[in-house]
């Protein structure tokens, strides 16, 4: 069954291009994404509204509770929290309600059962042009895909970066000038707390300017929980670096090429890893990401939008689509997909499901 049928393709999404000060990106991204920033706070106080009786936690809790999150951030990266109130200052919207969307994760968890998205690289090796790439596809509610933007980014004293975020999200999955890398996958911890939340820890990445920078921020002191970051840079070297509040784990390549998914890897990380017999979907996209990109030799961005865009084992296939049946609904989806090719500091990025949309081609401007 071809999937992308009744698909309708994406347009281009939009580029905003930013500069100067942490409030002053802030505030350029939120008057030029006004709509979709709104549009990501109603779409999180209507999750809380349609899962109130799950979640037991109203909207001014919500609030909060997500403050703690931004007390525990305060001492180490106040910079990105003055980016939040920039955004929320140029969008004209209020500062907690978008706490509220930058701590979503950390509030409702347990009830969003993450296990989707998916990421692959390639080193300098196995690739045909001999330069690194990265891949991912970002699968998330259905509601925000309407609302993703393309950041061009060039903050003062911190490396310009390229990167792609939705409705009011610090953006964490791009690139930056020195050539490093990141995206993210969602893990199942059981030592979550209170502290840095991950989509901070995994902003302040984007800011670094070696690899080695890069893989110690990613387990900060005072962190909340964690994802596997994967990290790669231009050089060749590229990692999987598996997170939680109080353990981490760092995973070389494999005849140079990774892939992560939604379960650790490793035995340690295994070990506090919360219902690892649920994780049965994200095995699956696993191993036949792992498969697609042994098969070939020499990588293109063509050949990891394949990988990306493949429908096999559907519907836990590696391009994900939402399932509507009144018995299983499913409302998640793979909302992007981007490939990061790191020698030309370049990002293809396609909009929806990757197996029925455009790409666009970005580079960095410098």
């Amino acid at each position: 069954m071809d999937h992308s049928e009744g698909s309708s393709v994406m347009p281009v999404p939009p580029v905003v291009h930013a500069c100067g000060s942490h409030h002053d990106l802030g505030q350029q991204i939120g008057e030029a994404m006004r709509s979709q920033v709104r549009h990501g706070i109603e779409n999180v106080r209507s999750y809380f509204d349609s899962h109130a009786a799950s979640l037991h936690l109203s909207w001014s809790q919500a609030i909060l509770q997500a403050m703690q999150y931004m007390h525990h951030t305060l001492g180490t990266y106040p910079q990105y929290i003055d980016e939040i109130m920039g955004i929320a200052e140029g969008a004209n919207v209020s500062y907690a309600d978008l706490v509220v969307v930058n701590t979503f994760e950390c509030l409702v968890f347990d009830a969003l059962h993450l296990e989707k998205c998916t990421s692959i690289a390639a080193s300098r090796q196995a690739t045909y042009s001999g330069g690194v790439l990265v891949g991912h596809n970002e699968d998330w509610l259905t509601m925000d895909e309407p609302d993703i933007y393309i950041l061009d980014c060039h903050p003062i004293n911190e490396p310009a970066f390229l990167a792609i975020s939705y409705g009011g999200l610090l953006p964490n999955i791009g690139f930056n000038a020195a050539g490093i890398a990141q995206s993210c996958n969602s893990v199942n911890p059981v030592d979550v707390k209170y502290g840095i939340p991950r989509i901070i820890v995994s902003r302040a990445i984007l800011a670094t300017s070696t690899l080695q920078e890069a893989i110690r921020l990613s387990h900060v002191p005072m962190r909340a929980a964690g994802y596997n970051h994967l990290l790669a840079h231009q050089d060749g070297r590229i990692y999987n670096v598996e997170v939680s509040a109080s353990r981490f784990e760092v995973i070389p390549a494999t005849n140079h090429r990774l892939v992560h998914t939604n379960h650790y890897l490793t035995p340690r990380m295994q070990e506090i890893e919360k219902g690892r017999e649920q994780l049965i979907r994200s095995n699956k996209r696993f191993s036949r990401a792992l498969s697609l990109l042994e098969e070939t030799e020499l990588h293109t961005p063509d050949s990891f939008f394949a990988i990306l865009s493949d429908n096999e084992n559907y519907p836990d296939s590696i391009c994900n689509h939402a399932m509507h049946h009144p018995l299983a609904p499913d409302p998640m989806k793979t909302i992007f997909s981007v490939v990061m090719d790191l020698s030309a500091l370049k990002m293809f990025v396609k909009w929806g499901n990757p197996c029925s949309s455009q790409v666009i081609s970005l580079s960095l401007n410098s």
